[in-house]
């Protein structure tokens, strides 16, 4: 067994173990069988609006501690082409939270824009207030959070409005838009950045960093074609979250199920563990090319205590087809 080591941004692994080795050990565990069980269906389903008031209660929760918040330094190791784009480039971050993921992309890429959402309005003030604290060049002028739950409510019009969307699905070239069709009637309250009564067109990227995971299963695949309408042709979705039996799934008890691969914390907000075929299904059935898809699995030790801790993360990057013809 590989020696266990401290995880830190310069020193980065993500193959420590063979995930099959971790199924096997997981799935022969009898005190573990209660992962594995099927689930019936709709046992426990919130509202859309109880599951974003939990999460802002979280936030609330966390911003009181002083805590949580720590920047994810590996990020342009793990998806080099946002620090390699180039100028002018957009992001959309979905599930910004208090700004751990935005911050080194802004730090790491002087000239990009990235439009950032959560549907806590908490998690928003935490992020603004972070990146102004950063001290980046042109940060608080390149950032643009604003506040919307993808997966109920869809990505508001001045993203790409009906106009562009139906472009996409006729033209190769994003430069042939004619920006002066869009209407500003497309696009209620659209950030300072959509100038001359415009959309913005579409992005260059989203981002999915352990977001996805805290949708309800039974939104997912909505949650994924908002993502995908709102990428210009050929633009690229990056996506992390939770992988099938990392340690956070083991920890839950029975009684927190809420379906298969499925967890509801005692606050409210939820967890789904994903396997590769699920992020397949759920990513390439929606449109998506699958231009990368792996587990990353690190071992590390818990200083305090000495466990051994064994996390399971699913890294996959998906792009946008250039030309895309519609159902």
């Amino acid at each position: 067994m590989m020696e266990p080591r401290e995880i830190t941004a310069e020193n980065y692994y993500s193959k420590d173990f063979e995930w099959d080795q971790l199924r096997h050990e997981i799935e022969n565990d009898p005190s573990l069988v209660h992962h594995l069980l099927p689930f019936p269906q709709n046992q426990h389903t919130l509202s859309s609006s109880e599951d974003s008031q939990a999460w802002n209660n979280f936030h609330t929760r966390q911003n009181s501690t002083g805590k949580f918040f720590k920047e994810r330094r590996y990020l342009l190791k793990e998806f080099p082409e946002l620090a390699s784009c180039g100028e002018c480039s957009t992001v959309l971050e979905v599930g910004c939270g208090n700004g751990s993921t935005a911050l080194p992309i802004l730090r790491g890429n002087k000239s990009i824009s990235l439009y950032a959402c959560d549907c806590s309005k908490e998690a928003l003030e935490r992020a603004k207030e972070n990146i102004e604290a950063a001290n980046i060049i042109l940060a608080k002028e390149r950032f643009y959070p604003f506040q919307c739950d993808f997966s109920v409510s869809g990505f508001p019009n001045w993203l790409v409005c009906t106009y562009c969307c139906e472009s996409f699905s006729r033209k190769q070239n994003m430069r042939s838009l004619d920006a002066k069709i869009c209407s500003k009637q497309d696009f209620p309250d659209p950030p300072i950045s959509a100038k001359n009564d415009s959309c913005i067109r579409g992005v260059d990227f989203v981002t999915l960093i352990f977001t996805l995971s805290a949708v309800p299963l039974h939104r997912m695949s909505r949650a994924i074609a908002e993502c995908f309408s709102v990428l210009k042709p050929g633009g690229v979705l990056l996506f992390r979250d939770y992988g099938l039996y990392d340690m956070t799934m083991l920890r839950f008890e029975p009684e927190q199920r809420v379906g298969y691969r499925e967890y509801m914390r005692s606050d409210g907000t939820r967890s789904y563990f994903f396997c590769l075929d699920s992020v397949r299904d759920l990513f390439c059935g929606t449109g998506f090319t699958e231009l990368e898809l792996e587990y990353c699995c690190v071992q590390s030790v818990n200083r305090r205590n000495g466990k051994i801790m064994r996390r399971v993360w699913i890294h996959g990057k998906f792009q946008k087809p250039h030309v895309y013809v519609g159902s």
